[in-house]
């Protein structure tokens, strides 16, 4: 039995005006995404994956097309579906990693958490597990300053898994770090697909991205020019 797309869009398109100018971001962009694999958006700035990602993420309204998440439309949903969309069935990740800097490593996992309303012993189980997994369980007193680069994207990886979402988007999650420790990070989002069975999404300049991402899609001027499938890197 054929399984329902995690994401799919059909016909996106998004549209800016800029001083009085028409920037076509997304130009009828038809993406199938199946569950539980890793999917790489690659592309060089400008040629539209970030647009993309933030419509797949119900941050951004394209300008006409449709997107799907888990056989839900959800580009006509009204803002606080939208966002309760967002906290519950979708991770974020960013390249600046944005994380609370006056929260330990602990609390920044733990306060999406408590949002959600889960009680004391699951967030202290959730937390450990997470930061566990993304080999922080000693630095859950530390503060983001007090990590490297590699750390503090982990520590935001940890965060989007907090509530077990069944889909992770992450918009140039490499950026701000050098060429080993990005390549870390991709190691890390491989094993996550493989051990939560969590879809991850990955928009990316660093060609490296190849390697690691079982679907590979390349975007050019707001299009999908190009799509490939590949056995992702053990390594």
């Amino acid at each position: 039995m054929r399984k329902t797309p995690i994401v799919q869009t059909v016909g996106l398109r998004r549209v800016y005006r800029a001083g009085g100018q028409e920037v076509h971001a997304l130009r009828g962009v038809d993406l199938e995404i199946p569950p539980g694999i890793f999917v790489a958006i690659k592309g060089r700035s400008g040629s539209g994956k970030t647009t993309l990602l933030n419509c797949i993420g119900g941050l951004d309204r394209p300008t006409s097309g449709q997107v799907f998440v888990e056989g839900q439309e959800i580009t006509r949903l009204a803002e606080g579906e939208r966002t309760r969309l967002r906290r519950q069935r979708i991770g974020f990740v960013f390249q600046s990693f944005a994380l609370l800097p006056t929260f330990s490593a602990w609390e920044n996992v733990d306060l999406l958490l408590r949002i959600a309303g889960l009680g004391a012993r699951k967030r202290r189980e959730r937390v450990r597990e997470c930061l566990a997994l993304v080999g922080l369980a000693r630095w859950a007193d530390h503060r983001p300053y007090e990590m490297s680069g590699g750390q503090q994207q982990r520590l935001a990886i940890a965060r989007a898994l907090a509530l077990s979402p069944p889909l992770i988007l992450a918009d140039e999650p490499t950026g701000e770090l050098d060429s080993g420790t990005g390549r870390q990070i991709m190691t890390l989002l491989q094993r996550i697909v493989a051990q939560e069975g969590t879809t991850v999404l990955v928009a990316s300049h660093d060609p490296t991205v190849e390697e690691y991402a079982a679907v590979v899609y390349e975007l050019q001027d707001g299009r999908i020019i190009s799509n490939a499938e590949r056995l992702a890197s053990s390594s």
